[in-house]
């Protein structure tokens, strides 16, 4: 990139004084660098002549991804309009950091031109930004594209996250991703769940469930994090997705919106900034948001692996114990997706070491049911994570509103939840159609149907987000419980007598209409 820089701010500068210059051979003598800027000392040397022509020009490096601009021939037929960003100024106006950079060069006894530095102005501009390429934000982008509206998606990787276990997607979550046309392809990747066994830590059943039978109608799969992604980003256009662009800070814009800078340097001016940044969102922070509140559990996940199949049924299967519980669910054939919840007074200190995770985990159940601990023994060490659980209510009154000056916030950069109901990421596919519905419908009206469309999201989508993350709440705390007296009224009356299926699933329910693909050329 320093060549395609140098060449071209060179090219620019031999069609600007290519009077004087003819019949002068260019030289690089020295190049001197300093963050971002890429500071060249060259010199023109005549045929015959010991007489030369020192200047010195600076470039600042464009973030990666916008580094677009062709290496340019140093022939003086160059057009300047080729290179639109860059502008030239007087020394004087070089940034201080640069100045003192740089390093003292001596100067010919021979001056023909003034020095001369070329900067590059890097603020793009764009209609509308998604911060964050996880399932929330690749859903918002893909709901926009097939509403005939386009986005660029900001992910500060340099690609789509592999890490991650699996996530259990119910009906609510399959009738968005019908909604954006993914969803048959998921499905033919992923096992159908049937049922649902609930059992003590002794393996004694207490319940089992029928889905079909208790909730005619549910759909539940286990869909592998990594797999989820990349589909979604394969239905996006080509290079919407702009990798390694981690947030820095965004800021309000006067009347052109917001202002975003890069980690890189990058500056990106957009009319709607949409957050979809995860669990400790800074767009989030940026709107007053509190940090999520950790609720007193972590919990351990993984993915077992056989290559030559698994024996077990395509049930959920849940464990529960005295402050401890856990669970495996069939992804696939050969994939098992497994958890435990524990309780734990603080996170505790980060474990890198994976293998150190497992037996930690492995510890905790010992002596629990076989089938777990052969799921767990068949998972690879790299692929077991911990995570403390954490939640963020959104009090009314009390909490800011999701969208604030032509940013909004969507899916855990908003409401995180506890995974007791299974409704993080499903609640995130609801968020990201309703709002790209309402903003597509709003966009050509201006930015006060814009600010309108967001707070009419904010409402409808708070109705539903609230109850659920405060539902999420309770459970997960009746689930770990320790008390052995409360222990044995959920395994003896609760459980086997009280539960019904029906009712507990019912915030499953939510209608969402085909998003009509773009017409083909």
């Amino acid at each position: 990139m320093r060549l395609t820089a140098f060449l071209g701010g060179l090219a620019l500068l031999l069609n600007k004084y290519q009077t004087h210059l003819e019949g002068y051979i260019p030289r690089v003598e020295e190049q001197v660098c300093c963050g971002r800027f890429t500071t060249s000392r060259c010199s023109f040397s005549g045929a015959g002549d010991t007489r030369t022509i020192p200047f010195h020009f600076s470039i600042a490096r464009l973030p990666r991804h916008t580094q677009t601009a062709p290496a340019l021939p140093m022939a003086a037929t160059t057009s300047p309009s080729s290179f639109s960003l860059i502008r030239l100024h007087p020394l004087s106006s070089v940034p201080s950091s640069l100045r003192r950079c740089r390093r003292t060069i001596s100067t010919s006894r021979f001056r023909a031109m003034a020095p001369i530095v070329a900067s590059i102005d890097n603020t793009r501009e764009e209609e509308i930004v998604v911060v964050g390429a996880g399932i929330a934000g690749l859903a918002t982008a893909l709901s926009l594209h097939r509403l005939g509206v386009g986005s660029v998606v900001l992910e500060q990787g340099e690609s789509l996250r592999a890490g991650g276990t699996s996530l259990t997607l119910f009906k609510n979550g399959w009738r968005v991703l019908d909604s954006i046309g993914v969803a048959d392809e998921l499905r033919a990747q992923f096992l159908q769940i049937q049922g649902l066994v609930m059992r003590a830590d002794d393996g004694r059943e207490l319940r089992s469930f029928v889905f079909e039978e208790e909730v005619p109608g549910q759909e539940v799969r286990a869909v592998e994090r990594r797999v989820l992604l990349e589909t979604l980003a394969s239905r996006l256009p080509p290079n919407t997705i702009s990798f390694s662009s981690r947030l820095k800070s965004i800021r309000k814009d006067g009347n052109h919106g917001s202002l975003l800078e890069l980690e890189d340097g990058g500056r990106i001016r957009a009319k709607i900034v949409i957050g979809c940044d995860g669990v400790r969102s800074p767009v989030a922070k940026w709107m007053g948001f509190s940090e999520p509140k950790y609720v007193g559990h972590c919990a351990f996940r993984g993915l077992g692996i056989y290559p030559g199949g698994h024996p077990y049924k395509a049930k959920v299967n849940y464990i529960y114990g005295r402050g401890l519980r856990a669970g495996f669910v069939p992804v696939s054939p050969t994939k098992i997706y497994w958890f435990i919840c524990f309780n734990r007074t603080s996170p505790g200190p980060r474990i890198s070491d994976p293998s150190v995770l497992k037996q930690e985990a492995l510890n905790l159940v010992r002596s629990w049911p076989m089938e777990l601990l052969d799921v767990m023994q068949n998972t690879p060490d790299d692929s077991v994570i911990k995570t403390p659980l954490v939640d963020r209510w959104l009090w009314p009154g009390l909490t800011p509103s999701a969208s604030s000056n032509g940013v909004v916030v969507v899916g855990d950069a908003w409401h995180p939840m506890t995974p007791n109901l299974g409704q993080g990421a499903c609640c995130a596919l609801e968020d990201s159609v309703v709002l790209a519905k309402k903003l597509a419908a709003a966009i050509r009206g201006g930015q006060d149907s814009v600010d309108a469309a967001m707070q009419d999201y904010n409402q409808e989508r708070w109705a539903r987000i609230f109850p659920l993350t405060a539902r999420s709440n309770l459970v997960g705390s009746l689930l770990q419980w320790d008390n052995p007296l409360v222990c044995a009224f959920r395994n003896n009356i609760m459980v086997p007598k009280l539960v019904s299926l029906g009712p507990f699933l019912e915030h499953t329910n939510f209608e969402c209409e085909m998003l009509e693909p773009l017409a083909s050329g």
